[in-house]
Formats: C-alpha cells, structure tokens, sequence
C-alpha cells in the first residue's frame, strides 16, 4: 500500500466515524433500523405473492423478526445511550412531569382503542397465541410487551420530540432547547408521527397529545414515560380481549 492510499484510507475512516458521530444519526439510526426490518415484512408479503415458497414464511415472518429487531434497536439505542444528552440532568419520576405524563398516556390509550376506523389497510396483527398457549406464546408475548412499552417509546421519542421536533425549527437542532414551540414544527412532526402508524388518524392525535406534553415538561423522558404507559395499556388490552389487530 502506498503512503498515499494509506492516507486516504485514513482520511475516509475519519470521515466515516465522523458521520457515524454527528448528532442526528445516533437519535436516527434505532428508528430507521426498527423502519428497516418493517420495510422486510413488507418485501416478504410481496415476495410471497410472486414466489410460491415464500408463501407459507410471509404468514409467521413478524413472529420470527419482531423479537430480532427488538434486541437490535434495543442494542443500538445502548450503544449511542452516551450520546443522548437530552436525557441527563433531571429526574425520570420528577412528581410534575409525572403528574402530566401519567394523563398524556392513559388518554392517548383512549384515544387510540377508539379511532381504529380510520387505517392504512388492515394489518395482520400479531396473535402470539398462533403456536399455542406454551413456552413460545410466552416468549412472544414478553418481547411485544417489552418491545412495545420500553423499547419503542424509547427510539421514538429520541427521534420525534428530540430530533425532528428541533431540526424543524433549525437544521442545527443541538442549539434549539428542548421544548421549544413553533406552529411547524408542532403540526409537522405531530403529522408525520401520525403517518407513521396505520392507526394514522390515532396515531396525528398520539403525536399532538405527546408534543403538548413536551411544551408543558420540556423533559423528553416524560414523553417516554407516557409513551411507554400508553403502549403498555395498549398491550394488555390486546392480551384480555384479543383484538390484535392493535399488534
């Protein structure tokens, strides 16, 4: 190797690490990872209605890849946890933040169990009781509830209310306080974060509920206390009256 390649090598490395550490991509990267494995799920259905033997895997594929991406994005989220400096300093159960989170997650509950008319599609749901009520129910129950409650609040919040709610306001969204209002920002991610979801008339009113909460807490981990109480309730309701559709 020449002393020239080796220096390009070096630079390129650098730049590479350099890319990999700028503030956006750490509060991204779970979130496209965890969008990854969904836009897979929907590769296999496609796949499935052209290639015979994909047929039988394309109805158990979510069984199988809902478990891998959870520890994935909940390996990933560990790993760049340094990074996220929105999450130090106060305290997760400050009794006010708790006193508005509490609330935001119960009615987004409500809300969301009663605003099922308006989807993208119908989804397949995830009925971990397909292979029986034993071991493997079990296991996919303890990885949709875990999944759901910890580790999707977790991604989601980082990217929403911290990353997209600022880079709104500034691209340079480090400086933008964490908390800050402005009528784009609020509609647009309050929007997208609607969009995301199939429920997406539930999920806009999910977006709008959690956006107010963070204008009245300016705490991201309120949002994810929230979040992570709205999705738990979600899950044992789903559990004790097997609409799995909310899966």
């Amino acid at each position: 190797m020449t002393e020239k390649s080796a220096s390009s090598d070096a630079t390129a490395g650098v730049m590479s690490s350099s890319f990999l550490r700028r503030d956006w991509f750490p509060r991204a990267f779970p979130f496209i990872l965890y969008m990854a494995f969904i836009a897979v799920e929907s590769l296999v259905s496609w796949l499935a209605g052209h290639i015979p033997s994909m047929a039988a895997f394309s109805g158990y594929d979510h069984y199988v890849l809902y478990p891998v991406k959870t520890v994935l994005v909940g390996a990933a989220l560990i790993y760049y946890w340094r990074d996220y400096t929105e999450l130090r300093g106060s305290r997760w159960f400050r009794a006010g933040d708790l006193a508005a989170a509490i609330p935001a997650g119960v009615v987004v509950f409500v809300l969301w169990i009663n605003m099922d008319f308006a989807s993208f599609g119908s989804p397949e749901g995830f009925d971990p009781y397909l292979f029986g009520d034993g071991a493997v129910a079990f296991v996919l129950v303890a990885f949709r509830l875990f999944g759901a409650a910890v580790v999707v609040p977790v991604f989601e919040e980082i990217f929403w209310r911290s990353l997209v709610v600022r880079y709104f306001i500034d691209s340079d969204f480090m400086k933008v306080p964490v908390g800050a209002f402005t009528w784009a920002s609020f509609l647009g991610t309050s929007l997208l974060f609607g969009l995301e979801h199939h429920l997406w008339l539930a999920g806009i009113a999910a977006g709008i509920v959690y956006n107010l909460l963070l204008y009245r807490t300016r705490n991201i981990k309120s949002c994810i206390l929230a979040h992570g109480i709205t999705n738990l309730l979600l899950g044992i309701y789903v559990l004790k009256t097997g609409n799995w559709h909310f899966w």
